[in-house]
Protein backbone atom coordinates (compact mmCIF):
# COMPACT_ATOMS: atom_id res chain seq x y z
CA UNK A 1 0.00 0.00 0.00
CA UNK A 2 1.39 3.68 -1.02
CA UNK A 3 1.58 6.05 1.71
CA UNK A 4 -0.78 8.54 2.11
CA UNK A 5 0.04 12.43 1.69
CA UNK A 6 -0.25 12.44 5.80
CA UNK A 7 2.24 9.98 6.08
CA UNK A 8 4.53 11.75 3.39
CA UNK A 9 4.48 14.88 5.53
CA UNK A 10 5.32 13.04 8.82
CA UNK A 11 7.84 11.88 6.89
CA UNK A 12 9.48 14.89 5.93
CA UNK A 13 8.92 16.49 9.29
CA UNK A 14 10.50 13.87 11.27
CA UNK A 15 13.40 14.15 9.09
CA UNK A 16 14.54 17.05 10.21
CA UNK A 17 14.78 15.37 13.96
CA UNK A 18 16.55 12.42 12.55
CA UNK A 19 19.19 14.47 11.76
CA UNK A 20 19.04 16.56 14.67
CA UNK A 21 19.78 13.38 17.10
CA UNK A 22 22.24 12.22 14.00
CA UNK A 23 24.25 15.33 15.18
CA UNK A 24 23.50 14.64 19.11
CA UNK A 25 24.76 11.10 18.83
CA UNK A 26 28.69 12.42 18.06
CA UNK A 27 28.45 15.39 20.09
CA UNK A 28 27.53 13.39 23.06
CA UNK A 29 30.36 11.11 22.68
CA UNK A 30 32.63 14.29 21.59
CA UNK A 31 33.27 12.64 18.58
CA UNK A 32 34.31 15.85 16.24
CA UNK A 33 34.46 14.42 12.29
CA UNK A 34 31.97 12.52 12.99
CA UNK A 35 29.74 15.47 14.64
CA UNK A 36 30.81 17.98 11.96
CA UNK A 37 29.83 15.44 8.69
CA UNK A 38 26.46 15.04 10.66
CA UNK A 39 26.02 18.73 10.87
CA UNK A 40 27.29 19.37 7.36
CA UNK A 41 23.93 17.56 6.02
CA UNK A 42 21.87 18.85 8.33
CA UNK A 43 23.01 22.61 7.26
CA UNK A 44 22.62 21.29 3.56
CA UNK A 45 18.82 20.10 4.04
CA UNK A 46 17.65 22.66 6.54
CA UNK A 47 19.52 25.91 6.73
CA UNK A 48 17.46 27.94 8.90
CA UNK A 49 17.02 25.12 11.46
CA UNK A 50 17.41 26.87 14.95
CA UNK A 51 19.29 24.02 16.80
CA UNK A 52 22.04 24.99 13.72
CA UNK A 53 24.44 27.56 15.91
CA UNK A 54 24.43 25.70 18.79
CA UNK A 55 25.28 22.73 17.65
CA UNK A 56 28.12 24.98 15.57
CA UNK A 57 29.35 25.85 18.18
CA UNK A 58 29.57 22.78 20.41
CA UNK A 59 31.39 20.99 17.27
CA UNK A 60 33.97 23.84 16.95
CA UNK A 61 34.39 23.65 20.61
CA UNK A 62 35.98 19.65 19.59
CA UNK A 63 37.56 20.38 17.01
CA UNK A 64 39.83 23.00 18.71
CA UNK A 65 41.50 20.90 21.24
CA UNK A 66 44.45 22.82 21.81
CA UNK A 67 46.71 22.07 24.34
CA UNK A 68 49.28 24.75 24.51
CA UNK A 69 49.98 26.24 27.42
CA UNK A 70 48.25 29.67 28.05
CA UNK A 71 51.52 32.68 27.11
CA UNK A 72 49.53 35.19 29.39
CA UNK A 73 46.72 35.52 32.12
CA UNK A 74 45.35 37.70 29.16
CA UNK A 75 44.41 34.89 26.73
CA UNK A 76 43.45 32.60 29.68
CA UNK A 77 40.47 35.13 30.33
CA UNK A 78 39.48 35.38 26.65
CA UNK A 79 39.42 31.68 26.52
CA UNK A 80 37.47 31.11 29.56
CA UNK A 81 35.02 34.00 28.06
CA UNK A 82 34.29 31.98 25.66
CA UNK A 83 33.76 28.80 27.35
CA UNK A 84 31.07 30.63 29.74
CA UNK A 85 29.23 32.91 27.05
CA UNK A 86 29.33 30.77 23.89
CA UNK A 87 29.99 27.01 24.28
CA UNK A 88 28.01 26.77 28.09
CA UNK A 89 24.89 28.33 26.77
CA UNK A 90 25.33 26.35 23.39
CA UNK A 91 25.45 22.87 25.69
CA UNK A 92 22.05 23.99 26.93
CA UNK A 93 20.46 24.99 24.06
CA UNK A 94 20.91 21.50 22.68
CA UNK A 95 22.52 18.79 25.21
CA UNK A 96 20.27 17.05 27.65
CA UNK A 97 20.14 18.67 30.58
CA UNK A 98 21.78 15.99 33.17
CA UNK A 99 24.63 15.35 30.79
CA UNK A 100 25.72 19.17 29.98
CA UNK A 101 28.04 19.07 32.93
CA UNK A 102 29.79 16.35 32.01
CA UNK A 103 30.23 17.13 28.39
CA UNK A 104 31.60 20.35 29.69
CA UNK A 105 34.12 18.50 32.32
CA UNK A 106 36.99 18.07 29.28
CA UNK A 107 36.83 21.52 28.25
CA UNK A 108 37.44 22.98 31.53
CA UNK A 109 39.72 19.99 32.53
CA UNK A 110 41.75 21.37 28.74
CA UNK A 111 41.59 25.44 30.31
CA UNK A 112 43.17 23.86 33.55
CA UNK A 113 46.03 22.04 32.14
CA UNK A 114 46.79 24.62 29.94
CA UNK A 115 46.47 27.39 32.82
CA UNK A 116 48.63 25.44 34.82
CA UNK A 117 51.97 27.78 34.80
CA UNK A 118 50.39 31.11 34.97
CA UNK A 119 51.28 32.26 38.60
CA UNK A 120 48.13 33.66 40.57
CA UNK A 121 47.60 37.76 40.30
CA UNK A 122 46.44 39.25 43.08
CA UNK A 123 43.74 42.59 43.80
CA UNK A 124 46.28 44.33 41.40
CA UNK A 125 44.94 42.03 38.27
CA UNK A 126 42.03 43.33 38.10
CA UNK A 127 39.76 41.51 35.80
CA UNK A 128 42.54 38.53 35.78
CA UNK A 129 42.33 37.93 39.45
CA UNK A 130 40.19 34.48 38.72
CA UNK A 131 42.30 33.49 35.63
CA UNK A 132 44.36 30.56 37.68
CA UNK A 133 43.67 26.68 37.28
CA UNK A 134 42.22 26.28 40.36
CA UNK A 135 38.61 27.88 39.31
CA UNK A 136 38.78 25.61 36.44
CA UNK A 137 39.57 22.67 38.04
CA UNK A 138 36.87 23.13 40.36
CA UNK A 139 34.48 23.42 36.98
CA UNK A 140 35.98 20.13 35.62
CA UNK A 141 34.63 18.51 39.17
CA UNK A 142 38.48 18.00 39.85
CA UNK A 143 38.27 19.45 43.80
CA UNK A 144 41.93 17.18 44.33
CA UNK A 145 43.76 19.00 41.29
CA UNK A 146 42.12 22.35 42.46
CA UNK A 147 43.47 22.01 45.99
CA UNK A 148 46.70 21.48 44.62
CA UNK A 149 46.75 24.43 42.39
CA UNK A 150 45.65 26.17 45.93
CA UNK A 151 48.22 25.28 47.64
CA UNK A 152 50.58 26.27 45.23
CA UNK A 153 49.86 30.29 45.96
CA UNK A 154 51.95 31.32 48.62
CA UNK A 155 49.74 32.43 52.32
CA UNK A 156 46.66 31.56 49.83
CA UNK A 157 44.80 31.47 53.10
CA UNK A 158 45.36 35.46 53.54
CA UNK A 159 43.98 36.26 50.30
CA UNK A 160 40.23 35.85 49.60
CA UNK A 161 39.98 34.79 46.16
CA UNK A 162 42.14 31.51 47.06
CA UNK A 163 40.95 31.08 50.25
CA UNK A 164 37.36 30.96 48.64
CA UNK A 165 38.51 28.14 46.52
CA UNK A 166 40.25 26.27 48.64
CA UNK A 167 36.79 26.73 50.68
CA UNK A 168 34.42 25.48 48.15
CA UNK A 169 37.20 22.15 48.05
CA UNK A 170 37.02 21.69 51.13
CA UNK A 171 33.20 21.63 50.69
CA UNK A 172 33.60 19.43 47.90
CA UNK A 173 35.46 16.44 49.39
CA UNK A 174 34.22 16.94 53.05
CA UNK A 175 31.10 18.52 53.23
CA UNK A 176 30.03 21.19 55.37
CA UNK A 177 31.78 19.73 58.34
CA UNK A 178 34.97 19.89 57.07
CA UNK A 179 34.60 23.37 55.25
CA UNK A 180 33.36 25.30 58.63
CA UNK A 181 36.75 26.56 59.89
CA UNK A 182 37.95 27.31 56.00
CA UNK A 183 34.08 29.62 55.87
CA UNK A 184 34.70 31.07 59.06
CA UNK A 185 38.20 32.53 57.76
CA UNK A 186 36.36 33.61 54.47
CA UNK A 187 33.59 35.03 56.54
CA UNK A 188 36.01 37.64 58.76
CA UNK A 189 38.63 38.21 56.05
CA UNK A 190 36.25 38.77 52.63
CA UNK A 191 32.18 38.72 54.14
CA UNK A 192 31.18 39.85 49.99
CA UNK A 193 33.07 36.79 48.93
CA UNK A 194 31.84 34.90 51.51
CA UNK A 195 28.41 36.05 50.15
CA UNK A 196 29.11 35.11 46.81
CA UNK A 197 30.33 31.51 47.47
CA UNK A 198 27.11 30.10 49.70
CA UNK A 199 24.85 30.04 46.51
CA UNK A 200 28.12 28.10 44.66
CA UNK A 201 27.96 25.68 47.10
CA UNK A 202 24.24 25.22 47.25
CA UNK A 203 23.54 23.15 50.82
CA UNK A 204 20.30 24.14 51.98
CA UNK A 205 21.45 23.95 55.80
CA UNK A 206 24.18 26.38 55.00
CA UNK A 207 21.34 28.39 52.85
CA UNK A 208 18.71 28.20 55.81
CA UNK A 209 21.81 29.73 58.46
CA UNK A 210 22.19 32.35 56.26
CA UNK A 211 18.39 33.56 55.96
CA UNK A 212 18.05 33.05 59.81
CA UNK A 213 21.41 35.25 60.30
CA UNK A 214 20.11 38.10 58.09
CA UNK A 215 16.95 37.85 59.84
CA UNK A 216 18.34 38.12 63.33
CA UNK A 217 21.60 39.22 63.75
CA UNK A 218 21.52 43.28 65.28
CA UNK A 219 24.10 44.42 62.95
CA UNK A 220 23.99 47.57 59.61
CA UNK A 221 22.05 45.20 56.64
CA UNK A 222 25.47 45.65 54.51
CA UNK A 223 27.10 42.66 53.35
CA UNK A 224 30.25 43.37 55.93
CA UNK A 225 27.95 41.87 58.58
CA UNK A 226 28.83 38.80 57.04
CA UNK A 227 31.82 38.86 59.09
CA UNK A 228 30.55 37.99 62.28
CA UNK A 229 28.77 34.98 60.69
CA UNK A 230 30.89 32.50 63.31
CA UNK A 231 30.76 34.16 66.01
CA UNK A 232 26.73 34.64 65.82
CA UNK A 233 26.85 31.32 64.60
CA UNK A 234 28.25 29.82 68.00
CA UNK A 235 25.21 31.40 69.59
CA UNK A 236 22.60 29.63 67.56
CA UNK A 237 24.37 26.52 67.04
CA UNK A 238 26.79 25.89 70.05
CA UNK A 239 28.04 22.30 69.11
CA UNK A 240 29.93 23.74 66.30
CA UNK A 241 32.43 25.23 68.62
CA UNK A 242 35.26 22.49 68.09
CA UNK A 243 35.09 22.96 64.44
CA UNK A 244 35.08 26.62 64.22
CA UNK A 245 37.98 26.46 66.69
CA UNK A 246 39.93 24.97 64.02
CA UNK A 247 39.88 28.01 62.31
CA UNK A 248 43.25 30.40 62.07
CA UNK A 249 42.25 33.36 64.34
CA UNK A 250 43.34 36.85 63.19
CA UNK A 251 43.95 39.04 65.65
CA UNK A 252 44.30 41.92 63.36
CA UNK A 253 40.06 41.02 62.46
CA UNK A 254 37.89 42.23 65.43
CA UNK A 255 35.00 39.26 63.98
CA UNK A 256 37.72 36.80 64.17
CA UNK A 257 38.43 37.72 67.93
CA UNK A 258 35.27 37.73 68.82
CA UNK A 259 34.54 34.20 67.75
CA UNK A 260 37.56 33.10 69.45
CA UNK A 261 36.49 34.96 72.34
CA UNK A 262 32.53 33.62 72.14
CA UNK A 263 34.35 30.12 71.71
CA UNK A 264 36.58 30.24 75.40
CA UNK A 265 33.24 31.82 77.00
CA UNK A 266 31.78 28.54 75.85
CA UNK A 267 34.07 26.70 77.67
CA UNK A 268 34.44 28.91 79.94
CA UNK A 269 30.61 28.42 81.16
CA UNK A 270 31.32 24.71 80.62
CA UNK A 271 33.69 24.32 83.17
CA UNK A 272 31.75 26.73 85.51
CA UNK A 273 34.38 29.24 85.70
CA UNK A 274 32.37 32.09 86.62
CA UNK A 275 35.36 34.99 87.70
CA UNK A 276 36.79 34.54 84.22
CA UNK A 277 33.28 35.24 82.32
CA UNK A 278 33.10 38.30 83.54
CA UNK A 279 35.97 39.94 82.30
CA UNK A 280 35.40 37.74 78.85
CA UNK A 281 32.05 39.37 78.55
CA UNK A 282 33.16 43.00 79.17
CA UNK A 283 35.74 42.24 75.79
CA UNK A 284 33.18 40.52 74.11
CA UNK A 285 30.52 43.92 74.43
CA UNK A 286 33.87 46.04 73.93
CA UNK A 287 34.20 44.08 69.85
CA UNK A 288 30.54 44.07 68.78
CA UNK A 289 27.52 45.60 71.21
CA UNK A 290 24.61 43.95 69.83
CA UNK A 291 26.14 40.53 69.30
CA UNK A 292 26.98 41.04 73.19
CA UNK A 293 23.21 41.82 73.90
CA UNK A 294 22.10 38.84 71.52
CA UNK A 295 24.68 36.48 73.66
CA UNK A 296 23.39 37.86 76.88
CA UNK A 297 19.21 37.08 75.49
CA UNK A 298 20.61 33.53 75.13
CA UNK A 299 21.51 33.41 78.62
CA UNK A 300 18.41 35.23 79.75
CA UNK A 301 20.58 37.20 81.28
CA UNK A 302 19.41 41.01 81.69
CA UNK A 303 22.71 43.11 80.70
CA UNK A 304 22.70 46.13 83.01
Amino acid sequence: MRPTMQQLDIFADSRDVMLRNDVLEPLQRREAAAARTALERLAGDYPDDAALPAMSVLVGELEDASTAPFADHASLAIARRHLEDEVVPAARRVLPAQTVQSWLAPSWRALARRAASLPFRGADAGDHTGSHAAPLWLLAGDAAAACTAVEGIESWWRIPTPLAWMTEVRYRTGGLDAAWPLLAELAWLAPARFAMLLPVLGDASLDALRRRFDAEFPGTGEVDDYAWFAAWLLLVKPALAGRLGDARVRRDLAASRATALLGEILRREHEGDQHELVGLRQELSRLHAGLFDAYMVTRKVQHR
